[in-house]
């Protein structure tokens, strides 16, 4: 056509996530001068929520512009920025740049936001002349696209990584776990010749693994000092003349009484005497401090009152399973290590029967104090949602979760293969927990879970 140029207009139309669902704007133009990076930083064209796309890396992937061909057709190439969890081109993993076509679907990891790429034709009499853009060397790959090397140079970051990668260093690789890592591992070795110290600090670091494998799960933020103020509450719990209450009613007046021989019993018995002394007493014992952050929680103004509050099952499991990791790492240090450490005797026998029963006792917290503590705060939280069912909700979890500590106490003196099946039972009760409570939960779009085995 005489004096018009035929131009195209490109976009971006966003198909899936979050924008697409609310009906906010999800189509971005490309213009035909200037690369747009999209990614979690504000420095990008296309700047996807930090919260909502944790997937998504800072600067994820750039769509750059290429030099008009002879017959007049603008094209445009898609690049993966080196992202973490990779770009997708039509389902492919992007390991180089490729050119786009009408109709290319992009996805920003395997399950993260995805775009299509469209363009059409207008018409215009040019006004000024479009700026050019150097192409970059190309070769076709066998699924028809136009494939783009990537420049040989090296920037300064990408020598030097850590300069550049920001909060993106504490959120995904998990360097505050690492960093307590060297921290215990230089503990224990200022504590050789020390074995009460190191059993506390082995003790505590097995601890805090086991915990961070539940929060993990769970995908809430709550703040840590939160998480530790349950685990101390616990603890000084344990401590005050308020165990002899709690002793006296489930173990005195109540079928609970644990100091009877447990030879001259029947199964059935035991399950009852464990159902009262050790279920019932323990786990409404582990539950005030999560009684306690909500009932604190309901006095306070945002946004502390959703920090240190239960509004929701995510809240409970997490108040609950760090009560657990207090009752657990005192009881352990303070009765169970002692007690086998004089049946053995003094000496470097008793100190690797003490530490042989601490590792297997606070490991297995997960599928112990830690499942049945974070079940029942399941269920608080639960009744918070449902203020109108909140009785018959915190009953059944009470009764539950004291019925699987009792199963749990009872076979330990029967039979290995039962209590192996009674853990296990009991960890798929609080990951079952977990999983509900994700589903249920109010800030579910703001939330963020690990996968440890494959895709959920």
């Amino acid at each position: 056509m005489t004096g018009k140029n035929a131009r195209h207009n490109a976009f971006l139309r966003l198909v899936s996530g979050n924008g697409a669902a609310s009906g906010s704007e999800s189509r971005y133009s490309l213009p035909p001068s200037k690369e747009m990076v999209i990614g979690r930083d504000p420095s990008c064209q296309v700047v996807l929520d930090a919260m909502m796309y944790r997937m998504v890396s800072r600067r994820h992937a750039v769509v750059r512009p290429l030099s008009l061909s002879p017959d007049s057709k603008f094209s445009w190439v898609l690049c993966d920025l080196n992202s973490a969890n990779g770009t997708y081109l039509n389902g492919q993993r992007l390991y180089e740049c490729q050119e786009l076509h009408q109709g290319d679907r992009i996805s920003l990891g395997a399950d993260g936001p995805q775009y299509v790429f469209e363009y059409e034709f207008t018409y215009q009499t040019p006004a000024t002349t479009v700026n050019q853009v150097t192409p970059l060397p190309s070769a076709t790959n066998h699924h028809g696209h136009t494939q783009l090397k990537q420049p040989d140079s090296v920037s300064f970051t990408q020598l030097f990584p850590i300069i550049s990668t920001g909060k993106d260093l504490t959120r995904k690789a998990y360097l505050v776990p690492g960093i307590l890592t060297v921290i215990f591992v230089v503990l224990m070795f200022a504590t050789v010749g020390q074995p009460q110290a190191n059993q506390i600090i082995v003790a505590t670091y097995i601890a805090f693994a086991a915990y961070y494998f539940v929060y993990q799960l769970c995908g809430k933020q709550k703040p840590w000092w939160v998480l530790m103020g349950a685990a101390l509450s616990t603890t000084l719990i344990l401590l005050s003349p308020l165990l002899d209450v709690f002793i006296f009613v489930f173990r005195g007046i109540l079928p609970g009484n644990l100091s009877s021989p447990q030879e001259s019993t029947t199964f059935t018995e035991l399950l009852v005497r464990m159902f009262f002394g050790a279920g019932l007493m323990e786990e409404l014992l582990k539950a005030l401090p999560v009684l306690g952050a909500f009932a604190i929680g309901r006095m306070l103004s945002s946004p502390w009152r959703e920090k240190i509050g239960v509004w929701e099952p995510l809240d409970g499991i997490l108040l609950g399973t760090a009560s657990a990791v207090g009752f657990t790492l005192l009881e352990t240090l303070g009765q169970y290590v002692p007690d086998i450490a004089q049946q053995v005797g003094i000496g470097a026998a008793g100190q690797l029967a003490g530490l042989q029963l601490l590792i297997p006792r606070i490991l297995g917290s997960v599928a112990g104090h830690m499942a049945y503590s974070g079940y029942l705060g399941y269920f608080i939280g639960l009744a918070v949602l449902k203020p109108s069912r909140s009785w018959q909700i915190l009953s059944i979890g009470y009764l539950s979760a004291a019925a699987l500590h009792a199963l749990w106490n009872a076979t330990g003196s029967i039979n290995a293969l039962l209590l192996v099946v009674v853990g296990v039972l009991s960890y798929a009760f609080l990951m079952a927990a977990i999983l509900k409570a994700r589903a249920l939960s109010p800030t579910r779009s703001q939330n963020f879970a690990t996968r440890f085995l494959g895709p959920k």
